[in-house]
């Protein structure tokens, strides 16, 4: 039997370096830094994200459908030390997020086409996405690329990020390729601003993020590579 999803609050802005610095400023001293960074304070994250051949994630987010999914492969850092398989579920305004580790033999097999390494009973995400790459021809269709500086706050479970330097592949599909070109994806210094919480965010959490006057905006990686594949004459949908 599948665990409950837990849903979660999801609220995310576009910012420029100079947001970017007051915000950090006022917070670093409110919230912790998540465990996982390194001495930067930062890390690497690259998704390879899945699209079915009528390219209905993206088409369903442009179009505002607002119960919605998407699946994705992600890597820490370029290391295949942690490979997971990763499903995001929107439900109106809230998100959830199931995942379930690959090894690296499972990710090159499904880069070769065998989507047969996803038919292991009593994994539901496994299954799913084997459904989906069987009957609706779910495939790669681009890497997304950022560094991200993540905080944390046990009060609200609240999660804040910086998203930077958001970068796509062209045409490609490898996501341990370190010597993959990549291009730019936002303008400027701008950057994806993102704040994740289970009830309620503390009071002196969301004074430090409205004295800016931020405003919610959608923001998904995956369309925003996509986009910019599509506008620069790179692919087609």
């Amino acid at each position: 039997m599948n665990a409950p999803l837990k849903f979660r609050n999801e609220l995310k802005f576009f910012i420029n370096h100079h947001q970017y610095v007051l915000i950090r400023q006022r917070l670093r001293h409110l919230i912790e830094t998540d465990r996982h960074v390194g001495p930067s304070g930062e890390y690497h994250i690259r998704s390879l994200y899945f699209d079915d051949i009528q390219n209905t994630a993206l088409h369903e987010k442009l179009g505002g459908i607002r119960d919605r999914a998407k699946y994705r492969i992600r890597i820490y850092n370029m290391e295949d030390s942690i490979i997971h398989l990763e499903k995001k579920i929107k439900r109106q305004d809230y998100i959830a997020k199931v995942k379930e580790p690959l090894t690296r033999t499972m990710f090159d097999r499904i880069m070769e086409g065998d989507y047969e390494v996803l038919n292991v009973p009593g994994k539901p995400l496994l299954l799913d996405m084997y459904d989906q790459a069987k009957h609706r021809l779910l495939r790669p269709k681009v890497i997304v690329d950022y560094v991200r500086e993540p905080y944390v706050c046990a009060n609200g479970n609240v999660r804040i990020t910086f998203d930077k330097e958001l970068r796509t592949g062209l045409h490609a599909t490898d996501i341990f390729d370190k010597d993959l070109e990549t291009m730019r994806a936002l303008e400027n210094d701008f950057m994806i601003f993102e704040v994740k919480f289970d009830d309620y965010i503390p009071e002196y959490i969301k004074a430090a993020v409205q004295n800016e006057g931020l405003v919610r905006q959608s923001a998904s990686k995956y369309v925003i590579c996509r986009k910019f594949l599509k506008e620069n004459s790179w692919e087609d949908y």
